[in-house]
């Protein structure tokens, strides 16, 4: 089984968590990752300046922040099928991080 290979463009910080994504093939996204911002790695970006941090990552083409937390980019491209799954996982770890 093969899965759509994407890659991120480009991307506009529209609100503290809130990101335009832009896609190789035209799609653009707007994603509220408050949703995710839970456990160790997502947690800290809770902070609207680390938040802010955001760069584009020219070798992976994917976003990236200094702390070490990145997305998928094709799960940034299917986000409204993930973001359920993913802010599940981050709560249970900042859970079990408690």
């Amino acid at each position: 089984m093969t899965h759509p290979l994407h890659r991120v463009t480009s991307f506009e910080q529209l609100d503290a968590y809130t990101l335009r994504v832009c896609f190789d093939d035209g799609t653009e996204r707007v994603i509220d990752f408050s949703p995710v911002l839970h456990g160790e790695l997502f947690g800290a970006l809770r902070d609207p300046a680390a938040f802010a941090e955001v760069r584009l990552d020219p070798e992976v083409h994917t976003l990236v922040w200094p702390a070490g937390a990145d997305f998928d980019p094709a799960t940034l491209h299917d986000w409204p099928d993930h973001v359920g799954a993913i802010s599940g996982l981050a709560r249970r770890s900042e859970l079990g991080a408690a």
